[in-house]
C-alpha cells in the first residue's frame, strides 16, 4: 500500500462509505420502481403468460422492494387524506344516567358542541365551563347527572377523572379500531396518527373508492340485538305526541270530534305509504269529508302533525289494517310502521327532540331501518320501516369473534353470518328460547337492519344480518364487526382525494425543479469556483443521496412539500459552501498559502454556518410540532437536510479538499495560478 494511500484512507472512507450507505438503502426503492414499471407493461400488453411468469419469477422480490422502499405521499402517489375527529361530545352526553338528563344538561352539550366545532381546546374543559356557567347556578353539580359506579365517595374530582379515562380511552380506541379496519380493508402503508386532542389524520394511499372508504371510517359499529315493542303502548304514545304538538302549536284545546269516531279497515293487504294521512271509512262521521283534496291534508297535518308523517297497520290475523289516530284507544297486537322518504327528515327531527322523547316510555326507543323496502322499491315507491324498540339490549357486538360476508343460499341475497364466544352463544340462546314469536331487531349505529322474528331457540351462538344491498356493502360490515366496534362515534372533517395522474405529474414536475436547481448549481459553482465548485456539487450530490436514505431507512414518506425542503437545503448547502469559499479567496489575496488559506477559511465561516443552519432547525422543529401533515413533511426533510448539509460541508467537502491537497492538485477557488502562493 502506498504511504500517501495509508496517510489518507480515512478521507477516502469519509467519501465513499456515506454515498455507498445511500446508495444500498434506496437500492429497494430502485428495484421497485423497475419492477413495477415492467409489470405495469405486461398488464397494459394483456400478456397474462408472460404476466404469471413475472408473478412467479419477480413476485416475491418486488414485495420486499416495496416493503423497504422509499415511501411516496399522497400527492406524488394518488389516494385520500382524511382528518377525523372524534365525537367526545356524544360520549359525555350519553354517559349521563337518562333519567337526570333535563332541559339545562342539553343546553351544556350544545353550547360545548358549538364552541368545540371553532376551538381545539380540550372537550372536558370546554363543558366544565358551560357547565358551571349555565347548569351550577340553578344549583346543579355534576353529581346531578353522572353515575360512576360502586365507590363509597362519590366526587366532582371522582367523576371529572372518569370522564378524562372514557375520553382518552375513546380516542385510543378510535384510533386502534380505525387502524384494523384500514389494513383489513387492504390498504398498503397507510399513514394514522393522533393530532391534537380529539382528531385522528389518516393518510390512504392508492385509495380510489372514497364513498366506501367514508363509510369504512364513518361506521361507529355498534351492533346490539334489541326486541321490538311494536305494541298498542307505542301507539297510544304517538297518539299523545300527536296532542302535545298540537297544544304546544295551538295553545288551545283539542276538538274532541276528531278523536270520537274510530277507523274500519280499507284495506286487508299491505300496501306503501303514498298517502300518510289517516282515512277513516266512515265518510259520514269524517270532519275533513268534503274539503279540497289540498285543504284536506293540510287540516290532517295540522291535527296530526307527528303521525300523519307514517302509515300504521294493525296486524290482524297475518293481514296489515290500517289505522288511523282519530281515537284514543287502540286493539292490543303487533302492529307495523312504514315511513315515507320525503318525510324522512322531518320525522327524524321529531324523535330527536327532548321534548318529544321524554313522552316516549322510559325504556322505549325508536329505530329506522337502514335502508327503504326493497320490494317497494323495485316497484318506484322510497318506504322506510321503523320501529319501536327495548331500550336496554339483550345483546351487543362485544360477543362477536367472527363475521363473514357471503350469500344466503335460499334467496342469493348477500348477509353477514356471525359468530359469538361462549357467553354471547349462552346467552343467546337463553335470550331466543324466551321470546319464540316475538321479533328481536338487529340494529347497527341505531339503524336496524333486520328485525325477524324469532322460531325456536337458537344455539352454537350463529347469527346473521341481512339487508345489505351488495356483496361489497356486507364486506364493508365484516370489517367493521371484525375490527369492532367505536366507544364514539367520528366524522370526517376534512377531505382531500388526490388523483394517481396528478401524483404522477406532481413527481414529473418535482424531478424537473430538482433537475433543474441542480444543473444551475453546477453551472455556477463550476463556472466560478473551478475546481472548488466540483467539490461543492460532490458534497451536494452526498446531501441529496443521504437525505432519501434516512428518510428510507426511518419509514418517512416523501411528500411534495418534502421535495421543496430538499431543494431549498440545496440552496442551504450552496449557501455554506460559498460561505467557505469566499472566506478561503479572501485569505489567498492576503498571501496565504492553499493549506493555510484552507484552514483559515473554514475557521471563519463556521460561525455563520452554524448560526443560520441551527436557526433554520430551530425553525423546522416549530413547524414540525405546530403543522399538520403536508407542513410536517416539510419540516421533516428540512432538518435531515440541514444535518445532512453541515455533515455534508464541514466533513464530506473538507476530506475532499484534503485529498486534493495530499496529490498536490490544483486548487484555485476561481482565481488566477499566478495570485497563488504554494508555501506557507
Amino acid at each position: 500500500m502506498p504511504k500517501r494511500f495509508r496517510q489518507v484512507w480515512g478521507k477516502w472512507a469519509i467519501l465513499i462509505l456515506p454515498l455507498a450507505l445511500g446508495v444500498y438503502i434506496l437500492w429497494p426503492t430502485y428495484r421497485a420502481w423497475d419492477l413495477e414499471r415492467r409489470k405495469f407493461v405486461l398488464q397494459e400488453a394483456g400478456d397474462s403468460v408472460r404476466l404469471a411468469e413475472f408473478e412467479q419469477l419477480y413476485g416475491a422480490s418486488l414485495q420486499r422492494a416495496k416493503q423497504n422502499a422509499l415511501k411516496l405521499g399522497l400527492d406524488l402517489r394518488g389516494g385520500m387524506y382524511v382528518t377525523l375527529e372524534v365525537d367526545v361530545i356524544k360520549l359525555l352526553e350519553e354517559a349521563a344516567e337518562r333519567e337526570t338528563v333535563d332541559d339545562l344538561f342539553l343546553q351544556v352539550i350544545a353550547e360545548t358542541r358549538r364552541e368545540a366545532e371553532q376551538s381545539d381546546e380540550p372537550v372536558l374543559q370546554i363543558f366544565l365551563r358551560n357547565f358551571d356557567r349555565i347548569a351550577r347556578p340553578h344549583g346543579r353539580s355534576l353529581i346531578s347527572y353522572y353515575d360512576i359506579g360502586d365507590m363509597r365517595e362519590v366526587s366532582e374530582e371522582a367523576i371529572l377523572k372518569r370522564l378524562e379515562r372514557n375520553i382518552d380511552g375513546a380516542i385510543d380506541q378510535a384510533l386502534e379500531v380505525i387502524r384494523q379496519r384500514v389494513d383489513k380493508y387492504g390498504v398498503a402503508e397507510a399513514n394514522i396518527q393522533k393530532q391534537g386532542t380529539r382528531r385522528i389524520v389518516l393518510e390512504l394511499p392508492g385509495v380510489t373508492n372514497e364513498m366506501e372508504m367514508r363509510q369504512l371510517l364513518q361506521t361507529t359499529a355498534r351492533l346490539e340485538f334489541k326486541l321490538v315493542r311494536n305494541n298498542e303502548e307505542a301507539v297510544r304514545t304517538f297518539y299523545a305526541i300527536d296532542q302535545f304538538l298540537k297544544r304546544q302549536r295551538t295553545g288551545q284545546p283539542l276538538d274532541t270530534a276528531l278523536t270520537a269516531s274510530a277507523s274500519a279497515p280499507s284495506d286487508t293487504t299491505q300496501r306503501p305509504a303514498t298517502d300518510t294521512t289517516a282515512r277513516p271509512a266512515d265518510t259520514a262521521a269524517d270532519p275533513y269529508a268534503g274539503l279540497p283534496e289540498e285543504e284536506r291534508r293540510r287540516r290532517i297535518r295540522e291535527d296530526f302533525p307527528f303521525t300523519s308523517l307514517f302509515i300504521t297497520y294493525f296486524i290482524q290475523n297475518e293481514r296489515f289494517v290500517p289505522i288511523d289516530y282519530r281515537r284514543s284507544d287502540f286493539p292490543e297486537g303487533e302492529y307495523f310502521f312504514q315511513l315515507p322518504k320525503e318525510s324522512l327528515a322531518e320525522f327524524e327531527a321529531l324523535i330527536s327532540r327532548p321534548d318529544v322523547k321524554r313522552l316516549l316510555p322510559a325504556d322505549y326507543e325508536i329505530a329506522i331501518s337502514a335502508k327503504p323496502d326493497e320490494r317497494l322499491q323495485r316497484q318506484g315507491y322510497e318506504i322506510y320501516t321503523f320501529y319501536v324498540l327495548k331500550r336496554e339490549p339483550e345483546l351487543t357486538g362485544d360477543v362477536v369473534t367472527d363475521a363473514r360476508a357471503t350469500f344466503d343460499p335460499t334467496t342469493n341475497a348477500p348477509i353477514v353470518l356471525m359468530d359469538m364466544n361462549t357467553e354471547g352463544a349462552e346467552r343467546w340462546a337463553r335470550i331466543t328460547g324466551a321470546n319464540v314469536g316475538k321479533k328481536i331487531a338487529i340494529v347497527l349505529d341505531g339503524r336496524v337492519y333486520s328485525a325477524p322474528v324469532v322460531q325456536s331457540k337458537i344455539t352454537g351462538g350463529r347469527s346473521q344480518i341481512t339487508g345489505m344491498s351488495s356483496i361489497q356493502e356486507a364486506h364493508l360490515l365484516e370489517i367493521v364487526l371484525k375490527a369492532g366496534a367505536l366507544k364514539a362515534p367520528v366524522k370526517i372533517i376534512e377531505e382531500r382525494i388526490v388523483g394517481p395522474s396528478l401524483g404522477e405529474d406532481s413527481i414529473r414536475r418535482g424531478l424537473i425543479a430538482s433537475v433543474v436547481a441542480f444543473f444551475l448549481v453546477v453551472l455556477f459553482m463550476v463556472g466560478y469556483y473551478t475546481t472548488g465548485g466540483a467539490i461543492a456539487i460532490f458534497g451536494l450530490l452526498v446531501n441529496v443521496v443521504l437525505i432519501l436514505a434516512l428518510l428510507s431507512a426511518f419509514k418517512g414518506t416523501l411528500t411534495l412539500p418534502g421535495i421543496a425542503g430538499v431543494i431549498l437545503t440545496m440552496g442551504m448547502a450552496v449557501d455554506a459552501n460559498i460561505l467557505i469559499f469566499e472566506r478561503i479567496r479572501e485569505e489567498l489575496r492576503r498571501g496565504r498559502s492553499v493549506r493555510s488559506a484552507v484552514d483559515e477559511g473554514h475557521k471563519r465561516a463556521l460561525s455563520a454556518i452554524l448560526d443560520s443552519n441551527i436557526t433554520t432547525f430551530l425553525t423546522g422543529l416549530i413547524l414540525y410540532f405546530f403543522g399538520t401533515g403536508p407542513i410536517q413533511g416539510f419540516a421533516i426533510t428540512l432538518m435531515i437536510g440541514i444535518v445532512m448539509t453541515l455533515f455534508s460541508v464541514l466533513i464530506v467537502a473538507r476530506a475532499f479538499i484534503e485529498l486534493l491537497l495530499a496529490y498536490d492538485i490544483h486548487l484555485g477557488y476561481g482565481l488566477p495560478r499566478k495570485q497563488l502562493v504554494t508555501v506557507a
